[in-house]
């Protein structure tokens, strides 16, 4: 398990890596998940962009990784509203609604993923 463990926080930080990249690639896309009260859509898309592949990059370096590590968890709470946004209004997405409801306890998952990391 500690091989894995061990291996693992690289692709967990090339997925967050890659993920906030993807929010400068497909901006559309993302402002389209933010709560229409929300102001500057498209600067919090990008911050939470940076956010992404700063932790990414962070959980790459044995030194940051429990900061980085940390910090994940935070931007996983702080955009876990998006999801609820999107399960409750469900239309234009392309997939079922139940999917969308579905996924909202994927964010517990990828939290507490996270959360293996903080201990280091």
């Amino acid at each position: 398990m500690q091989t894995i463990k061990k291996y693992f926080v690289y692709v967990m930080g090339a997925i967050y890596i890659l993920a906030g990249l993807n929010h400068f690639w497909h901006p559309d896309f993302y402002t389209k998940m933010i709560a229409d009260f929300l102001p500057w859509s498209l600067a919090l898309v990008y911050i939470s962009g940076v956010a992404e592949m700063l932790c990414g990059l962070g959980l790459f370096i044995p030194t940051t990784r429990k900061a980085a590590a940390w910090g994940t968890v935070a931007l996983l709470i702080a955009v876990s509203p998006t999801h609820i946004y999107m399960a409750i209004h469900p239309f234009g997405w392309g997939v079922s609604p139940m999917f969308l409801y579905a996924r909202l306890p994927l964010q517990f998952f990828l939290i507490w993923l996270a959360c293996i990391y903080t201990k280091e």
